[in-house]
């Protein structure tokens, strides 16, 4: 029998605690309710949880996970690039005993949330989506004055908690590469100018690590995965010739895809003593990863250990034989004597701490699931079996292997993905607005007495009727309150909604959600994805009830509000046995069905989100068009059922989308409405410049702020919309809406934010029209909140203000 060279090793595992006791602490912390050091003490006692699981599960190198808030802020922070503007900041004094608070050396913990979240007078670092995941990371500024002043005690103290947890031989730091920091930050900066001033930092840092007795160093540059990554060839050869110099092995870590064949050429004769990579890519996707075929077609050194990425990162579903045979076929390819480490494809970060807390699982799933804890054992399994010279389940071809599912048989006619008539002609069907025609984006608060009520239903203290009856007074307040305002086309306030995918998985077939299925979207922002576990079909209505209440209370046009089918399936862990395409088409059928009930039942305008078109744009150009192409046919699958009087609006926010205006044409769509306050019109100058000829809302103000925008600040906005020449100026076709859902706000912050923003409207109206313009608004008599009145509204954290979609105006999660 021949002994195999194998190891199991994690490259990440979730910083949520099993109970999500991270966001408890966090904020818990940031209301007052904790001190510095009690926050730090949960937070040791998460991690050294996470990683005595991996060590009983049998991890021979545990990656050692942590953060407070997230990894790219660390390092950010322990680097010492700090923006100008944080620097002037009065905050309160750190610690001068660094033993006690590892932070302190660097500025303390309120420096490093000042980062994450804002103070007064410096807005909280920028936020983004990290690759083509949901988890969003701090986005570090850097400049060409930018100087690191290192400094590592957090990173440190972590290393030698988990020694001491785990033991030195097994525990391996983790540092997130500098060639990734400097791909992920925004400014204008020469890099390798600045790779040069970052080296000595990560130098002094692995000299710390080998003095500490580490056996190694993972070192996570996903940047490689994406396009153009060949261009940084001679970077990373400088860059890894003098951390290599330092003599501690490195473990060059690059998850969430495969890289380009001209990198994979170079990558592997790096000085480094490890090399892992994903094998499976993103979890049904038509694609699938083309590591395999690299490593048939080239190779892989024999003085290198191979990091092989075969258990999913990023998915729920277990492992059934896969992983196993991918294990063999690399054995025959590259020999008994290759070192191999059998690893997850990703982080373990991006799925639920452990499927042994559900009460109950989904009846007959398409395979098992499989969470973070179970992932781990079938790291070991996997790395046992290879070491005893197990045989393949099933006999993999590399050359051939990317883990794709197969295609799609589906057949759909060419006349379902198109409106009956062009939107030149539909158009006039269609509501007629005046200038500047004001609405919302969908969501209106969610109050204590909202989630008192939800709560009281979901225990089975009130009954459905009740509950129903308790959602249509808010529905009737929300209405009422817009009347009162003046707003023009009207939304029913979304009370009955948790979230705007949760609510639609929890009435379509095929889905199942857990009770404890918590993943880090931020900092203490956690969603519970649903997974996909069947064929998705609607078997019954889905909004009609509370549309046909709403219309039933004023003569404006109401809004039906519906999520797209990539948004939900963005937010969903998909199924690995099916495309994501094909599962794109099933939610888009089912959302055709509503969009024809709700025409039927009389709407004239119906919304239909898409705020994560651009999230799933794969990390490749050359997979761009393929993506795009099944994306937007989706959403014309969805709408293309509603009849030439139905206006089709979609959203779309927080991202760059530029890049994909072709895209966002192709949907078709009647108006489109985009965040847009914070960017300085990029986008509105973009849609011009490109000739985009349908009707266009772009955000007067941000949700994110409980700042109440002035009547002339909005107004400017709506000025400026006319000057760059969008739509040639005309003000009938530009709507006029908050950036975003208003979930998140409180009512006193949204009524004057609202009344400010009609007034305007108004008042660039009468501008444009050459009248007079009306009077400075005043309150509207009776508008009181459903849930009553509250004190004024306390500052939100910059972080829930700022352009991130997860700060809860379109996402899951608490």
């Amino acid at each position: 029998m021949t002994v195999i060279h194998s190891i199991s090793c994690t490259v990440g595992f979730p910083r949520t605690g099993p109970k999500r006791e991270m966001k408890k602490a966090l904020e818990a912390h940031w209301s007052g309710a904790i001190t510095a050091a009690e926050l730090l003490a949960a937070a040791a006692d998460v991690e050294a949880a996470a990683w005595r699981a991996q060590a009983e599960a049998g991890i021979d190198l545990i990656g050692l996970d942590g953060t407070l808030y997230d990894q790219v802020l660390d390092a950010t922070f322990q680097l010492g690039l700090i923006p100008p503007r944080f620097k002037a900041l009065d905050l309160p004094a750190p610690t001068a005993d660094a033993t006690a608070d590892p932070y302190a050396p660097g500025g303390g913990l309120a420096l490093y949330f000042a980062l994450a979240r804002g103070a007064e007078g410096a807005p909280a670092l920028d936020m983004s989506k990290f690759f083509d995941t949901n988890y969003h990371f701090e986005v570090p500024e850097l400049s060409d004055q930018s100087e690191p002043a290192a400094n590592w005690s957090p990173l440190l103290d972590r290393v030698r908690r988990g020694q001491a947890t785990v033991g030195r031989d097994c525990a391996v730091p983790i540092v997130v590469g500098p060639n990734t920091l400097l791909g992920l930050a925004r400014g204008t900066f020469d890099r390798p100018t600045l790779l040069a001033r970052l080296l000595p930092a990560y130098v002094q840092l692995l000299r710390e690590l080998a003095a500490l007795g580490v056996p190694e160093v993972q070192v996570h540059e996903p940047i490689l995965t994406r396009s153009g990554s060949s261009a940084l060839a001679p970077e990373f050869a400088a860059c890894y010739a003098e951390l290599a110099a330092v003599g501690l092995p490195i473990n060059l870590v690059v998850p969430y895809d495969d890289v380009e064949e001209e990198t994979y050429g170079w990558l592997v004769q790096l000085p480094v003593a490890a090399i892992s990579l994903d094998f499976l890519g993103v979890p049904g996707a038509d694609y699938g990863s083309r590591t395999a075929q690299l490593i048939a077609k080239h190779g892989f050194p024999q003085s290198k250990r191979l990091g092989a990425g075969v258990i999913d990162g990023r998915g729920a579903w277990a492992d059934q034989g896969q992983a196993l045979s991918l294990l063999c076929a690399l054995r025959a390819r590259l020999g008994a004597d290759q070192r191999i480490a059998v690893q997850t494809s990703t982080s373990l970060q991006h799925v639920p701490y452990d499927l042994a807390a559900e009460p109950s699982l989904p009846a007959s799933p398409p395979r098992p699931l499989a969470f973070a804890v179970q992932k781990l054992r079938e790291l070991s399994a996997a790395a046992a079996a290879l070491r005893s010279g197990a045989e393949a389940p099933v006999a993999l071809d590399l050359s051939t292997f990317t883990g794709a599912p197969s295609p799609s048989q589906r057949q759909l006619v060419p006349e379902l993905f198109s409106r009956s008539q062009p939107y030149a002609e539909r158009r006039p069907h269609q509501v007629q607005y005046p200038a500047f025609p004001t609405t919302t984006i969908g969501s209106f608060p969610q109050t204590p007495a909202i989630r008192r009520n939800r709560l009281a239903y979901k225990k089975g203290r009130i009954s459905a009727a009740e509950y129903r009856e308790r959602m249509a007074g808010e529905i009737g307040f929300c209405i009422g309150a817009q009347e009162a305002l003046g707003v023009d086309v009207l939304v029913h306030g979304e009370a009955e909604r948790t979230d705007m995918v949760e609510y639609f998985g929890l009435k379509l077939d095929g889905y199942f959600f857990t009770e404890h299925g918590w993943v880090q979207s931020y900092g203490s922002r956690y969603t519970r994805p649903p997974i996909i576990v069947g064929d998705i079909s609607r078997p019954a209505p889905m909004t009609v009830h509370e549309y046909e209440l709403a219309q039933s209370l004023t003569a404006k046009p109401v809004k039906g509000m519906l999520t797209g089918p990539v948004t939900i399936l963005q937010w969903s862990f998909p199924r690995a046995d099916v495309s994501r395409r094909e599962q794109a088409e099933q939610l888009a059928l089912a959302l055709r069905e509503e969009v024809a009930d709700l025409e039927a039942a009389g709407c004239r305008v119906l919304q239909v989100d898409e705020p994560a078109l651009r999230e799933g744009l794969p990390l490749k150009a050359s997979r761009h068009a393929e993506y795009l192409h099944w994306a937007v046919n989706a959403f014309r699958l969805a709408t293309g059922c509603a009849s030439p009087g139905v206006q089709i609006v979609t959203h779309l926010c927080y991202s760059d989308f530029e890049e994909i205006m072709g895209a966002i044409d192709g949907l078709d769509a009647d108006v489109l409405t985009i965040e847009n306050s914070r960017s300085g019109n990029e986008m509105i100058r973009a849609l011009a410049q490109y000739g985009y000829g349908r009707d266009v809302g772009p955000g007067v103000y941000d949700i994110h702020s409980p700042v109440v925008p002035s009547v002339e600040w909005i107004a400017a906005k709506l000025r400026s919309f006319v000057e760059v020449g969008l739509l040639g100026g005309d003000a009938t076709r530009i709507h006029c809406n908050p950036d975003c859902g208003l979930k998140t706000r409180q009512w006193q912050e949204v009524l004057p934010s609202l009344r400010n923003m009609v007034a305007a409207a108004k008042l660039v109206r009468a501008e444009l029209a050459g009248g007079t313009p009306p009077a400075t608004p005043t309150k509207p008599a009776g508008v009181t909140s459903a849930g009553g009145a509250s004190a004024a509204a306390p500052a939100a954290p910059a972080a829930e203000r700022r352009a991130s979609c997860t700060a809860g105006c379109c996402t899951q999660g608490e």
